[in-house]
């Protein structure tokens, strides 16, 4: 079997555009890893998590006769400011970024390696990036479940790419317990997600609610929303390993639709949403989600400024975006 150099690996994910790069050994996962979480149902309907569970636990079975992992990730800070979308939103969609470099990486190494397999992809297949991430040695995962790397904090995003060829060296897994008794993150959470360290309720989590749940946010989570409409960084705010950002590069610069304040998001157009929405991973929630999020905002701080908006949402076409703009009205001042 051919034994790759690690040391030319890394140079070709580097020219790729990748931050940090790790090596691992491609060894099956603990079940126990992901099946305790799905059997306590914090994945809340997100029931694509049960599926394909061997191909999450073990990628000789997305890859035949795997051997390696290589974790790649990239840092995606590009400022402080406070805003009702998650950083990592900001910009161009993140999966379309990593996907560009994922390419650039697969040529570089069949252009330098011919014989050998690939498989790689972005965080929306069977791949277990924060594990691999971890067994290469570019971190560990926080107690708000966040993978936090020395160099960038937790502002990252993550790939892999699974080889059939064994390399010259494999990096040391992290497992130093970088919170220690800190628990600053935790007790941001202002719906109190976390029902154990480095474990997250979907149910709970802003972040999962005004994404990828497509009905009405549960009454009592509204309440918390403050300003948020996308996303959610509290938790990542507050965590010391991100005192001192990296500035990241220009692919994650942010667009337009990241100085957009929450009434406007609120009264957005159908036009204003297509000149603003589309590239980024504000698309998942899609024009009405994103409307009806902005609308929960505007009630759980109680802007009475908003008042006419919300009137003219409370006769909107979609049922979830009236439901919101009513519930947000009963609540102004």
């Amino acid at each position: 079997m051919e034994v790759l150099p690690k040391s030319e690996l890394a140079a070709l994910a580097k020219d790729a555009g990748f931050d940090l790069v790790g090596f691992a050994r491609a060894e099956s996962i603990p079940p126990e890893v992901l099946l305790d979480w799905l059997d306590a149902g914090y994945h809340a309907d997100l029931d694509w998590m049960r599926e394909r569970l061997e191909e999450r636990l073990d990628v000789t079975r997305l890859l035949p006769r795997a051997r390696t992992v290589i974790a790649l990730a990239c840092n995606y800070w590009h400022g402080d400011e406070k805003g009702p979308i998650a950083r990592y939103a900001r910009g161009r969609d993140y999966h379309a970024t990593m996907r560009d470099r994922l390419r650039g990486l697969r040529r570089g190494v069949r252009a330098r390696f011919p014989t050998v397999k690939d498989y790689a992809e972005v965080d929306a297949g069977a791949v277990m990036e924060k594990v691999w991430a971890t067994r290469a040695g570019l971190g560990v995962v926080g107690k708000n479940s966040c993978f936090i790397t020395p160099r960038y904090g937790s502002w990252v995003v993550l790939a892999v790419m699974v080889l059939d060829a064994e390399v010259d060296a494999y990096d040391a897994p992290a497992t130093d317990d970088v919170c220690g008794e800190c628990r600053l993150c935790l007790d941001a959470c202002p719906t109190d997600a976390f029902p154990a360290p480095r474990t997250v309720d979907a149910r709970a989590c802003l972040s999962y609610q005004t994404i990828e749940n497509e009905g009405a946010m549960p009454p009592a989570l509204r309440e918390a929303m403050g300003h948020l409409v996308f996303g959610c960084d509290l938790c990542q705010d507050v965590c010391p390993h991100n005192a001192t950002p990296v500035k990241a590069q220009a692919r994650f610069v942010p667009r337009e639709v990241a100085t957009v304040p929450v009434r406007r998001l609120a009264a957005m157009t159908r036009d204003e949403y297509q000149q603003w929405v589309p590239g980024t991973a504000l698309a998942r929630a899609g024009y009405d989600g994103l409307r009806r999020n902005a609308a929960y905002a505007l009630g759980a701080v109680r802007d009475g400024g908003a008042r006419e908006v919300l009137l003219r949402l409370a006769s909107d076409h979609s049922d979830v975006v009236r439901e919101a703009a009513r519930w947000a009205l009963e609540r102004l001042p």
